[in-house]
């Protein structure tokens, strides 16, 4: 070879030897930056592209996850289209970049286009389109992934078989657990995805079998595992978590930034925000979900105070709070009705300038609608809302109710529709809650059948309630035999209903419904409900079969069925065996000491019932507005006069109940029938409250009792007044002045009864004429 010819040579050689120097550098370049997320790794893109080296595989994979990692989903997408070759890497990373975005569905199309081109997938991809089945719920095409990965021979690969865990747990544990035993030598990751699996389940003491298990088998938890282990002892108990955190210290886990905030979560559950707040201030780093969980644990412990102590101690460290900050707050103020405390919120919310966030303001106007007397600041917050969502509709319409605005509450769920907002099945629930019509009933059925939801079991409990509610038993019931599953709650929101309307040998026949009902099992609330249909009617074989039914379900010992033997056994007059139910309740309530207070006054037992009411104020538990009136009417049963206005004045100057008309009722007429009359009226006419017809009706009583003719003249005049069409005025006048000897004024009062009746038109109005004024003269 000539000495021009090996020249040459080498400089191709040397040429050669550059090229691949130059493809080496830039590789690595691309792949540091592609490493630490660099954007200065796009510079080398453009000498790529100059010096024809834009079909290098290696190259172009590290740019592809360079740019899915710094550029977004849609730069990557496009050098993945202009990639002259790809293999299993770069499909890989193209779809990890998809699943990464949240584009789940789009990950999945990119694994079959991948099959279709002849590219075997590895560990990596699987894993990937295994985790995006897991995101949409896709159990069926997970199982698909699962055959063919087993195919590849990848079921005990580490990567594979902790996503293939994260996809079965949403399902079946028992199915995680399988998966888990065929994995070779599980590592950190899959044990923890065992234990994160469990915490999601609620299976908390299972996670802590899995976390000794996993010590056991000789592999050291990290900090991520020692997270979750925390966030499983938040809910077992103070103790778990303290043998968690001393575990993670003797290990030497880091307790890094994510550990500790979930220490503070766990020790604020507990009800430890002192050790809460020493974790916290461990280190000198803190974010916004740190000082969050401290706020959050101060507003969940009732300590308002140091929760807003907290949110300017955090403001002082420099770190803002955000939108979830305030929704932690406003969530836990509503509860205990803390107007003043929700307003500091939505001044604070107002000044950083987050009163346009709509879950924010869907909390202010929930807060508003709970704690207010008025729906005037929600209603405020509502309008204030650029774009109210489904949500915002449904707490507004909620808080209506509440305040027994239910015209308004429909109201404003046919503007909702207007607005074109589709209404949720809670939305639906709430306002069929609030109808009080049928028709308003019959238009809400009308949109649930239209929404196509008539068969979620809550709609249709509430379908029931309102229909029974309304009156209407026969709809109830066809939507009962509609429904495609019932629960307790359909059965006894309708007994409940029927009780309420005094429909009570109607209610006792559910008790066979839910019998041949499968899968329906009595509970103690809806026993309570059959046993006070069983008083109302005073079948005592019926209650003590019930009764019976109640121990073997094992609700002998339950409170609410417990009370209701008692007003059942009370109203039967058998005092002996109410006595009995009354001693099997551990602490009784102020409903338990008035069903036996009344049972007593009741059958005659005077001394007894007041007795009782002693011994519940030594046993100190606070009188209701119901146990008012059991102690008035004990002394009404047995003609205490003189006590009954004690009873009167202590309830309303010592306990601070207010009395209410049939408090004063009560009072009236015991004075009435003992015939102190001039007291009585004393107590009509002084009382803040407008008189009914009942009262007006039974001091007439009284009068014609104690030949009271002025009186008595004066209550008819003034029960007509009130209850034109009440006949029994017009009787007991007549015989007041048959007894006073008046037969003339009898008479009269009897043609005028006639003549007032004969005036009634069919549809229950009174035809008017002239002799109506004529009428009334002559008979007051």
């Amino acid at each position: 070879m000539t000495t021009t010819s090996k020249t040459a040579s080498n400089v191709l050689m040397n040429g050669a030897e550059y090229w691949r120097c130059l493809e080496d550098v830039l590789a690595r370049v691309v792949s540091f930056c592609s490493s630490r997320s660099l954007k200065e790794g796009f510079c080398v893109h453009a000498p790529v592209v100059k010096l024809c080296l834009h079909d290098h595989l290696y190259v172009n994979n590290n740019l592809l996850n360079l740019y899915g990692k710094c550029f977004g989903l849609r730069d990557a997408r496009q050098l993945f289209d202009e990639m002259p070759h790809r293999d299993v890497v770069s499909w890989s990373g193209i779809l990890s970049t998809y699943a990464k975005n949240g584009r789940h569905g789009a990950a999945i199309d990119l694994y079959r286009d991948m099959a279709d081109s002849g590219v075997y997938p590895n560990a990596f991809t699987f894993s990937c389109v295994v985790r995006s089945c897991a995101a949409l719920s896709d159990l069926d095409y997970g199982k698909r992934v699962h055959g063919s990965l087993v195919k590849h021979g990848l079921q005990s690969n580490l990567v594979v078989g902790s996503s293939l865990i994260e996809l079965y747990s949403k399902f079946d544990s028992s199915d995680a657990t399988k998966v888990f035993g065929l994995i070779d030598e599980a590592d950190v990751v899959s044990w923890t995805t065992m234990i994160s699996s469990s915490v999601r389940a609620g299976k908390y003491r299972q996670a802590f079998q899995l976390y000794i298990d996993m010590i056991k088998s000789g592999v050291t938890p990290n900090g991520f595992t020692v997270s979750k282990m925390l966030a499983a002892s938040g809910f077992l108990g103070l103790e778990y978590g303290k043998l968690i955190h001393a575990h993670a210290v003797v290990l030497g886990v880091e307790l890094n930034l994510v550990t500790r905030t979930t220490l503070v979560d766990m020790y604020s559950k507990c009800q430890r925000m002192e050790d809460a707040v020493k974790v916290a201030k461990l280190t000198n780093d803190s974010d916004v979900v740190l000082w969050t969980r401290i706020v959050s644990g101060f507003a969940q412990n009732s300590n308002f105070q140091s929760a807003l102590t907290a949110l300017a101690d955090m403001n002082l460290a420099g770190i803002s709070p955000n939108e979830v900050t305030y929704l932690v707050l406003l969530n836990e103020c509503s509860p205990i009705l803390s107007l003043d405390l929700g307003t500091q919120i939505h001044s604070r919310v107002i000044t950083a300038g987050l009163e346009d966030h709509i879950p924010l303001g869907n909390a202010l106007l929930d807060m508003y609608m709970k704690c207010s007397d008025t729906v005037e600041d929600g209603l405020r917050v509502f309008k204030e809302m650029q774009s109210p969502n489904v949500i915002s509709w449904t707490s507004l319409i909620a808080g209506f109710s509440n305040h027994d605005l239910q015209q308004d509450s429909f109201r404003l769920f046919i503007e909702m529709r207007t607005a074109g907002v589709l209404p949720a099945s809670y939305t639906l629930t709430t306002v069929l809650h609030a109808a009080d019509s049928p028709s308003q009933t019959l238009q809400l059925h009308a949109q649930v059948i239209k929404l196509k939801v008539s068969q979620e079991i809550f709609l249709g409990n509430a379908l029931v309630d309102a229909y029974a509610g309304s009156g209407r038993i026969e709809d109830a019931w066809r939507v009962v035999r509609t429904m495609n599953k019932r629960d307790i709650i359909t059965y006894t929101s309708l007994a409940t209903r029927l009780n309420q309307s005094g429909h009570h040998k109607q209610a006792l026949e559910i008790v066979r419904h839910i019998a041949n009902d499968d899968g329906v099992k009595m509970d103690g609330f809806c026993l309570a409900g059959f046993l006070s249909a069983s008083s109302y009617l005073g079948k005592q074989e019926t209650g003590q079969q019930l009764h019976c039914l109640s121990v073997k379900s094992g609700f002998g010992s339950c409170v609410s069925v417990l009370n209701s033997l008692v007003d059942f056994y009370g109203k039967c007059g058998l005092l002996d065996e109410a006595r009995r139910a009354f001693a099997e309740i551990r602490e009784p309530d102020v409903v338990s000491w008035n069903g036996l207070m009344c049972g007593f006054a009741s059958n005659g037992f005077i001394d007894d019932a007041l007795s009782t009411f002693d011994e519940m104020r030594l046993a100190g538990v606070a009188p209701d507005k119901v146990t008012f009136l059991s102690v008035l009417f004990a002394c009404q049963q047995g003609g205490l006069i003189d006590r009954s206005r004690e009873y009167f004045d202590s309830f309303r100057d010592q306990h601070a109940i207010e009395p209410r008309l049939e408090h004063y009722s009560c009072l009236i007429d015991t004075m009435s029938k003992a015939g102190r009359l001039e007291e009585a009226v004393e107590v009509l006419e002084t009382m803040p409250l407008k008189p009914d017809a009942s009262i007006y009706r039974n001091l007439l009583a009284a009068c014609r009792v104690h030949n009271n003719l002025r009186l008595g003249e004066d209550m008819a005049r003034r029960g007509l007044e009130l209850c034109p069409g009440e006949p029994v005025f017009y009787v007991w006048l007549a015989k007041l002045y048959d007894d006073c000897g008046r037969s003339d004024l009898a008479e009269q009062t009897r043609k005028s009864k006639r003549e007032w009746f004969s005036r009634v038109e069919p549809d229950g109005t009174l035809e008017q004429d002239e002799s109506l004024p004529e009428m009334k003269h002559v008979m007051l």
